[in-house]
């Protein structure tokens, strides 16, 4: 037990720093006096006290954390600070462990998935530390801690491996790691103010366009209306969120070196790019003829907003809605739910696979196909001008049988307590894949109260499988792990 202390004082200083994120919205609760603010004084307490007797007890323990310590300390991390950001929802919203902790999970996950309906009527404070999470878990709340952490003796370098999406982790923006980390999260937070003026300029209130943006550069979809982005029933927000939601869906290193350089040169090597704007707009485009045929809108330019806003919306894993395109004829949110799975880039704070993954897996495939035909061809699979290894193309294999073995096996689990087979497909794919709503029973205009604790548990279980692309989590459950 001992051994772990290292990695436990270092979560201790990532609760702490969680705890000190809540005075935001004790501020706002402040501000408006809206009645949180018992709610965010106890959990503050609570959380700052948990991160201050964890690192007494394991003060003395310094050392440098090993690959072994950060596949760790990232698993800790996500499934501990859920609890207590579960804390103000408990205390507030008098909700359930099972929920508010579920809550906890799709936001930090950036899932955006809920089980609170009467979001219109909640105390501001409440949606503002929903959205918060959003924020926080959208680049990931180890890589801010990567910055901090090294000033306390601690190196961050193996959780940010550990916590970094796509297969290609290893690579550097800057010298060092907390350097990255502090670039990484320059970039990201001037992305979000310039989204909450834009959000403000299209007709949102101050208040809507933070927690909207917070939502939105997270891909996390959370909102402080029960009718989402329905509510305000706006083509110039809805505009100015696709515009800020594709921003997003994309490598936020591309973005640092883009703006760092001051050229646009990065967005053309990026091999991710041009694929991701093709696939989301083209799928735009062919929803909106699919709705106008299908008369499900008079004229296409209606067809081509709705379709613009929710593919967007879902493609990149954000889960806002405009309208309930469960309604749709089948095969349009049944391809929104597709394109969830791949369509964002590595490095983005979505969801899914990532279009890196699905890039090789594309050209693995194409490969096999020549080789089939020309036995002694020599077919590198290239990303770019550069070949890829043998180990990264086997790990891209291996992260697609597992990805699809537990979809499968966790919509047969749902299916097995009583859900029905579109509503258990569904809620596990917008689970894993960190999209928020799902179809049927789980859909954009209900929530995820309909489900029972134990299926609330599979989806938790699956947000939290998604968000660490799997591995992570499942290295830490492997027996070999853990042993000398």
């Amino acid at each position: 037990m001992k051994r772990l202390f290292p990695v436990i004082r270092a979560l201790s200083l990532v609760i702490f720093m969680f705890g000190l994120t809540m005075l935001f919205p004790l501020a706002v609760s402040w501000v408006l006096h809206d009645g949180a603010e018992s709610a965010f004084d106890e959990a503050i307490l609570l959380t700052l006290g948990a991160g201050l007797i964890l690192w007494l007890i394991t003060n003395r323990d310094k050392r440098d954390l090993t690959i072994r310590d950060g596949f760790l300390m990232v698993a800790l991390v996500w499934t501990v600070l859920p609890a207590f950001a579960a804390l103000p929802l408990m205390i507030q919203l008098d909700a359930s462990f099972t929920d508010a902790y579920f809550e906890g999970v799709s936001g930090l996950t950036t899932t955006g998935a809920t089980v609170f309906s009467g979001l219109d009527t909640m105390p501001p404070s409440i949606n503002f530390w929903r959205t918060q999470l959003n924020w926080v878990g959208g680049m990931g709340l180890i890589v801010l801690a990567v910055a901090i952490l090294p000033l306390l003796g601690i190196g961050g370098r193996q959780m940010f491996k550990a916590e970094t999406p796509g297969p290609m982790k290893d690579a550097k923006i800057t010298p060092r790691i907390a350097e990255t980390a502090k670039g990484l999260w320059g970039v990201y937070t001037g992305i979000t103010a310039c989204c909450i003026v834009a959000y403000w300029w299209a007709g949102m209130s101050w208040l809507d366009a933070v927690m909207h943006s917070f939502s939105t550069m997270g891909l996390g979809g959370f909102s402080s209306y029960d009718n989402s982005f329905g509510y305000f029933n706006s083509p110039a927000i809805e505009t100015a969120s696709i515009v800020f939601m594709l921003i997003a869906g994309m490598n936020f290193a591309t973005h640092f070196m883009a703006i760092s350089g001051r050229s646009i040169r990065p967005y053309r090597k990026d091999p991710e790019v041009v694929w991701f704007l093709v696939v989301t707009l083209g799928s735009v485009l062919g929803i909106a003829a699919f709705l106008k045929n299908n008369n499900v809108y008079p004229d296409f330019l209606e067809a081509l907003r709705y379709s613009a806003f929710n593919v967007v919306s879902i493609a990149t894993t954000t889960g806002y809605s405009n309208t309930d395109y469960n309604l749709w004829p089948m095969f349009a949110p049944l391809w929104m739910l597709f394109l969830c799975c791949f369509v964002t880039c590595a490095g983005s704070t979505g969801g899914g696979i990532k279009m890196i993954r699905a890039i090789v897996l594309y050209k693995q495939v194409n490969r096999e196909l020549v080789r089939a035909i020309h036995p002694s061809a020599v077919y590198p699979v290239k990303i770019g001008s550069e070949a890829l290894p043998g180990n990264i193309l086997f790990a891209v294999l291996a992260f697609g049988f597992v990805y699809g073995a537990c979809i499968i096996s966790m919509t047969l689990l749902l299916s097995f307590t009583g859900l029905d087979i579109v509503s258990s497909f569904s809620a596990v794919v917008a689970s894993i894949n960190n999209t928020g709503p799902g179809l049927n029973l789980v859909g954009p205009a209900t929530t995820f109260a309909i489900l029972t604790d134990i299926q609330t548990w599979v989806c938790t279980i699956a947000m939290l499988l998604g968000r660490l692309e799997i591995f992570t989590l499942l290295v830490v459950l492997n027996p070999a792990f853990w042993r000398k």
